[in-house]
């Protein structure tokens, strides 16, 4: 495991860089089902198991009290393996595009609540993100 966390801490810097954030705190918790689900129903209010959930720090009445903290990703192990399994991908590169993901949404990306044109903007967004890391061997 000391590689994964080694590996992921890299990954996720080098997607801060590239998103203008390079001095930035993020906060990564690697977790089962049973934990993102509780998350998931606690601040979300949906009953289940989830990949990703991000909590962005950014937002609300304090959120510029400490500007280079952006926030917590939280990725749970068990749907990552699943979905890596289930698209032929590997659960690494599973496992840090569901970082990226997260990332995105805390530095303003959203797909689900800001319409068509936001969502296509943050798909393309992902995928000029991740052909970086895999060019640059890091997926």
């Amino acid at each position: 495991m000391p590689v994964v966390k080694k590996d992921l801490r890299r990954v996720a810097q080098r997607i801060l860089d590239v998103l203008g954030c390079p001095e930035a705190e993020l906060s990564v918790s690697i977790v089962g089902d049973r934990a993102i689900r509780v998350l998931n129903r606690e601040y979300l209010g949906r009953d289940k198991a989830t990949n990703v959930i991000s909590f962005a720090m950014q937002e609300g009445e304090f959120g510029a009290i400490n500007p280079e903290v952006l926030g917590d990703v939280v990725i749970s192990v068990d749907t990552a393996a699943r979905e890596a399994e289930e698209s032929g991908d590997t659960f690494l590169g599973r496992l840090y595009f569901l970082l990226m993901h997260g990332i995105l949404h805390i530095t303003g990306y959203d797909h689900e609540r800001s319409g068509e044109a936001e969502a296509a903007r943050m798909e393309a967004k992902e995928r000029e993100i991740f052909a970086l890391l895999v060019e640059e061997g890091l997926v």
